[in-house]
């Protein structure tokens, strides 16, 4: 049976400290045996090594040993049979298994006490390790091997979202560690051919009708358990994603929130060069003094959350300042905007924006069109178009909760920023709005300053360009080519 592409991926991922949030029964725990005995095969010269492997459950460790076995037959490996060994102790006997290769390096089974580690050295592997007793003591331990040379993989499927494996997935995606980080969820392991692979052991004929099939039989036996145990959505806790004591500690009241609103119900049909230049004083009295305060030695960044008659947009301008704190020195949100008004808007802030090093904005639906004027006025490597989806949500939130916590980001102290904020829930274990609006005092809002705010910092995060943007006239853009005449 061939491997699969995310086993592969697994195996040649050589990082000192792995992990895997997956689905269950996908072959992770079978695939990694395999590199464990070729790893175990060579000699210390090429880079062999023991492999511990451990897990809450004694039937796990020999299983794992016992592939590891079956595997070394399978690469024609020099290597004994499977071995259990009793070790007398004066409370309770334990029992390990292993498998010796002509090497002298071993894969070993064990409990998940920490102090099986002591005085080992090679790799670890730590199995379902979101159901073992304490695993920040076990990592901690596990983490002393990679001193001398060798590795820690971390597998498991999920569960809850206050599992200790849980806090790790999510320090991982906000940066706050440098391990690597691998997911495989039940619909991934059959689109890289899991049930053909499953066919192929059993002997039976694959189909598309037989995989759907199988399917849905396999995730009606999961019941409401199906999300987290095959689709690596931990179970929630319910709640805000963000506490109110956290944003508010993170707020500041010398930050302010400006909004732009029609100063009538049928500006979208006055003359272009009229609306241009209403808006134009608004620019020039209320945005220019506040870009004018920002520090001129600072990168800016900005992100865009898109709205037209609905929803609001949101423009968030950030500071970087040396010490890589971060400041939303002012949020802009534009109501029942015209689409060439926020490009007004837009372009008018961006181009008084100090050393200006990337933006970020809303792609979907209509807010492409002005996430793509963007791109053509500061050019694509400056402006990222982002289609706002679940993986972009999972992948982006963590880092914005992770400013938070480290109160390494500042934003205005307002109402409707703490609501916007707070609005943020975890949905199927991903921190994101919620499928509707909400209408408040002000109007309607979508966590839109939330959304806006974790562009800006995504564009912070994720833009690198060697060359600094310089604006090449005041103003510009296509509103300016619009009038041009007048």
């Amino acid at each position: 049976m061939a491997l699969l592409m995310y086993q592969k991926k697994w195996i040649d991922d050589r990082s000192p400290v792995k992990f895997w949030e997956k689905s269950r029964r996908i072959g992770a725990s079978w695939a990694d045996a395999a590199d464990s005995a070729l790893v175990a095969a060579m000699s210390k010269e090429d880079g062999g090594m023991s492999t511990y492997y451990l897990s809450y459950n004694k039937d796990m460790t020999k299983q794992y040993v016992a592939d590891t076995a079956d595997w070394a037959k399978k690469y024609d490996l020099v290597a004994g049979e499977m071995e259990e060994i009793v070790l007398k102790d004066a409370d309770k006997d334990v029992t390990i298994y292993q498998v010796r290769f002509a090497s002298g390096f071993v894969v070993q089974g064990l409990s998940s006490n920490p102090s099986n580690l002591r005085s080992k050295q090679g790799r670890v592997r730590i199995d379902e390790a979101a159901f073992v007793e304490d695993l920040g003591e076990l990592l901690k331990a596990a983490l002393a091997l990679t001193m001398w040379g060798g590795d820690v993989a971390v597998i498991s499927t999920h569960n809850g979202e206050e599992s200790e494996f849980n806090q790790y997935i999510q320090d991982i995606r906000a940066g706050k560690l440098d391990y690597t980080l691998h997911r495989t969820d039940f619909d991934e392991a059959l689109q890289a051919g899991l049930f053909k692979a499953i066919c192929g052991v059993k002997g039976d004929t694959w189909t598309q009708a037989n995989e759907d099939a199988w399917r849905e039989k396999t995730i009606t036996r999961y019941g409401d358990g199906a999300n987290e145990e095959l689709f690596c959505v931990p179970s929630k806790s319910g709640g805000s994603w963000l506490t109110r004591n956290l944003i508010e500690s993170c707020m500041s009241p010398e930050f302010l929130v400006i909004t732009w609103e029609p100063p009538a119900d049928d500006f979208v049909d006055w003359p272009l060069d009229i609306a241009h230049a209403e808006v134009e004083d608004w620019c020039e009295e209320i945005l220019l003094p506040l870009l004018q305060e920002l520090p001129q030695d600072c990168k800016h960044y900005f992100g865009e959350d898109f709205g037209r008659s609905g929803d609001l947009t949101v423009l968030a301008p950030m500071t970087e300042y040396d010490d890589l704190s971060l400041y939303i020195p002012f949020l802009v949100e534009l109501r029942n905007a015209p689409f060439r008004t926020q490009e007004q808007i837009l372009f008018y802030m961006v181009d008084r924006l100090p050393q200006f090093s990337g933006g970020a904005l809303d792609a979907r639906g209509n807010g492409q069109s002005l996430a793509e004027f963007a791109r053509q006025e500061y050019g694509a490597d400056f402006i990222a178009e982002v289609m706002l989806s679940q993986t972009w949500y999972r992948e982006q939130m963590p880092p914005l909760k992770a400013q938070f916590e480290d109160r390494t980001l500042l934003i205005p102290k307002s109402a409707v920023v703490l609501d916007d904020l707070r609005g943020i829930k975890l949905q199927k274990g991903i921190p994101k709005p919620p499928e509707s609006s909400t209408q408040g005092k002000e109007g309607q809002r979508h966590c839109d300053s939330a959304v806006s705010i974790a562009l800006a910092l995504f564009a912070r995060n994720t833009i690198e360009v060697d060359t600094e943007w310089q604006c090449a006239s005041a103003g510009g853009g296509m509103s300016q080519r619009i009038i041009s005449g007048y």
